[in-house]
């Protein structure tokens, strides 16, 4: 009879290991992420000429960042969405993009930011309607690859790498550990 003999496969790299290439890459990820949440805020509150121009901007003129776009959905939910158009949506909606972003660049508070920016994302691609004809895609859209992405960036500690996730978490926070890791 023969002996069989086992053996052993090689340890699983984890992608919280600085030296890893997916955990590279997947701080990159987080990086340009945080920006792309980032930017609309910067851009819907001082008005820097890309998608606001000066004189619409939020915190110089008064102007809503979300009235515009809320007021305008069409599809089943446009009267939803028209409904959510107020002070308070523009705080929450500059706010979260802002915290998601801020969260993201810093690599801290990643399950928050998860939470946060895939309701976000998941709102917007609700308010898109993308199941409208004409659409390119009605399912998938960029809406759903950001707020698929940002939850994957929680889940693997992204900010581990080249972020400040490890010094926060053992910082002694409440929740750094927990929910706010």
């Amino acid at each position: 009879m023969q002996r069989m003999t086992s053996t052993k496969a090689a340890p699983a790299t984890t992608l919280t290991t600085s030296d890893s290439p997916a955990a590279r890459m997947l701080a990159v990820c987080r990086v340009l992420l945080g920006f792309v949440f980032l930017w609309p805020a910067l851009d819907k509150s001082f008005g820097l000429g890309y998608a606001t121009p000066a004189d619409a901007a939020w915190l110089t003129t008064g102007n809503s960042p979300t009235a515009g776009y809320l007021g305008h959905v069409e599809g089943p939910l446009g009267g939803f969405f028209a409904g959510l158009a107020s002070p308070v949506s523009d705080v929450l909606f500059v706010a979260g993009m802002a915290g998601t972003g801020i969260a993201l660049l810093l690599g801290i508070g990643l399950r928050v930011a998860a939470a946060s920016g895939a309701l976000i994302m998941t709102l917007l691609w609700l308010s898109a309607w993308t199941f409208a004809p004409g659409s390119t895609n009605p399912i998938v859209d960029t809406h759903v690859i950001y707020a698929a992405l940002v939850v994957t960036l929680a889940v693997a500690r992204a900010g581990d790498v080249w972020g400040l996730g490890r010094a926060w978490a053992a910082s002694g926070i409440p929740g750094s550990r927990t929910w706010l890791r």
